[in-house]
C-alpha cells in the first residue's frame, strides 16, 4: 500500500511538472505581441484604413443610377372630354397603366482635386496606422520586460534572504554553543530570532509578490497555464553601453514617431488642397436612357451630357475655411518641430539613465565585496570574542542590502537598456 501511495505520488509531481512551461525573455514577447488585445486592435485599424483607401479609390468609378416605375389605376390619369361614335359626348381615357425605366451615368472629370487628394489622403491613413502599430508594438515590448524583470528581481531577492537564511541559521549554531560554554547570554539568541523572524518575514512579502507580478505577467502575454518558471541568464557585469550608443538627432530620423508627425503634416497639407477643391468649378461628363410604355407604345430615348458646375455664392465662407486649414497645417509644422526635439532630448536622458544603472551596478559590486569581507570578518571576530553578535548581524543586514542594490540596478539597467533600443529604433 504504502509503495503504491508512494508511485501516485511519484506521477502527480511528475504531472505538476510537465504542466509548468519554462518562458524565456523572448517567449515572453513574442507571446505579448501575439496575445495583447491592443496590438489586436491596432491590427484591426490597419485593416479598417485598408478598406477606407478601397473605397477613395472607387470615387475614381462612375456614378450610375437607376431607376424603375410601373402603375396601373382604377381609371386612366387623364380624362378629356370627347365625341362619341354617335355624335352623343363623351369621355377620353388615358394614362390607366404604365411603366417606366431610366438609367444614368455621370462621370467626374475634374472635381478641384477633391477626388485624388482624398486618395492620397486615404494612403496616408493606411500608413498612420502601420505607423501606430509600430509605436504600440515597442510599448507592448517595454511594458512586457519590465513584468519580466519585477518577476526576475523578486525572485534574486529571495535567492539572497535564502542565503542570508542559511548563515543566521550558521549564527545561530554558534551563539548556543557559546551559551552552553557560558560565554553569553540568551539576550544573543533573542536577537537572533529577531533577525530570523525579519527574514522570514521579508520572506512572504517577497513570494506574495512574486505570485502577483507572475499572475500580472501571465495576463499581458496571454499564458494560459497558471503555473510557469522564467529562464534568465544570472546577473553579471554587461557590456558598457557605449556599444550601443546613437546620436540623438539620427537614432531620432528613424522613429516610426517621427514619421508619424511627417504625415500629420502632409495629411494636412492635403485637407487644405482638398478645402480649396471644393470652392472650384466641378466639371462631369454622362449619359442617360430611357424607355417608357405609357400609351401602350414603346419609347426609347438616350442622350449625353455635360456640367460644369461653379459654386460662387460659397466663396464668401470658403475662404475663411481655407484659411483655417492653412492655419491648421501650420500648427502640424510646429508640432512636427517640437515633437522631433523632444525626442531627441528624451534620447540624450535615457541615454545618461542607462549609463547612470551600467554605474551603479559597478558599484554594487563593490559594495558586495566590501560588505562579504565585513561579514567574514566579523564573523571570525565574533568567534574569536572580539566583537559583539550586533556586529555580526549588522554586518549581514549590510550584506543582504548590498545584493539588493545589485540586483534592483541589473534589472533597472535591462529596463533602460531595452527603452534606449526603443528611443533609437533598434
Amino acid at each position: 500500500m504504502k509503495k503504491l501511495i508512494y508511485i501516485l505520488g511519484m506521477l502527480a509531481c511528475a504531472a505538476t511538472f510537465a504542466q509548468a512551461q519554462t518562458l524565456t525573455l523572448d517567449d515572453c514577447k513574442r507571446m505579448a505581441k501575439e496575445n495583447n488585445y491592443e496590438l489586436k486592435n491596432k491590427a484591426l485599424e490597419q485593416q479598417i484604413a485598408t478598406q477606407t483607401s478601397r473605397e477613395a479609390f472607387t470615387n475614381y468609378f462612375p456614378v450610375i443610377d437607376a431607376s424603375g416605375s410601373y402603375f396601373n389605376a382604377n381609371k386612366g390619369l387623364i380624362q378629356m372630354p370627347a365625341e362619341g361614335p354617335d355624335g352623343e359626348p363623351g369621355t377620353m381615357s388615358m394614362l390607366k397603366k404604365g411603366k417606366s425605366v431610366n438609367l444614368m451615368a455621370m462621370q467626374p472629370v475634374f472635381s478641384g482635386g477633391q477626388i485624388v487628394n482624398g486618395n492620397k489622403l486615404a494612403k496616408i491613413g493606411k500608413q498612420v496606422s502601420r505607423l501606430q502599430y509600430e509605436v504600440s508594438e515597442d510599448e507592448v515590448e517595454k511594458n512586457t520586460e519590465n513584468y519580466f524583470w519585477q518577476v526576475i528581481q523578486l525572485q534574486e531577492k529571495l535567492k539572497t534572504v535564502e542565503r542570508m537564511e542559511q548563515q543566521i541559521k550558521e549564527i545561530r549554531k554558534e551563539v548556543e554553543l557559546s551559551i552552553q560554554a557560558g560565554l553569553t547570554t540568551r539576550n544573543d539568541l533573542l536577537r537572533v530570532e529577531l533577525q530570523e523572524n525579519e527574514l522570514a518575514s521579508n520572506r512572504l512579502k517577497i513570494e506574495n509578490g512574486i505570485s502577483i507580478s507572475k499572475l500580472v505577467l501571465r495576463q499581458y502575454i496571454g499564458e494560459r497555464n497558471r503555473e510557469f518558471e522564467l529562464q534568465y541568464e544570472a546577473f553579471t557585469t554587461p557590456l558598457s553601453p557605449i556599444e550601443y550608443y546613437v546620436d540623438a538627432e539620427v537614432a531620432v530620423q528613424g522613429r516610426p514617431e517621427k514619421y508619424l508627425l511627417d504625415s500629420n503634416v502632409e495629411a494636412n497639407k492635403l485637407q487644405k488642397r482638398i478645402e480649396v477643391g471644393k470652392y472650384l468649378p466641378s466639371v462631369g461628363v454622362g449619359a442617360t436612357y430611357s424607355y417608357d410604355d405609357m400609351m401602350g407604345k414603346n419609347n426609347t430615348s438616350a442622350m449625353m451630357f455635360a456640367t460644369v458646375s461653379v459654386p460662387i455664392s460659397k466663396w464668401w465662407g470658403g475662404s475663411h475655411s481655407i484659411k483655417k486649414q492653412n492655419l491648421k497645417w501650420k500648427q502640424a509644422v510646429n508640432e512636427r518641430q517640437n515633437n522631433i526635439e523632444r525626442m531627441e532630448v528624451q534620447v540624450e536622458q535615457t541615454w545618461n539613465e542607462l549609463q547612470e544603472a551600467y554605474k551603479q551596478i559597478l558599484l554594487a559590486q563593490r559594495s558586495i565585496a566590501s560588505a562579504a569581507e565585513n561579514m567574514r570578518m566579523n564573523q571570525d571576530f565574533f568567534k574569536a570574542g572580539t566583537v559583539t553578535l550586533t556586529d555580526v548581524l549588522d554586518a549581514q543586514t549590510l550584506l543582504q542590502q548590498s545584493n539588493d542594490q545589485f540586483i534592483e540596478a541589473c534589472t533597472e539597467y535591462q529596463l533602460k537598456l531595452t527603452e534606449y533600443k526603443i528611443c533609437t529604433n533598434r
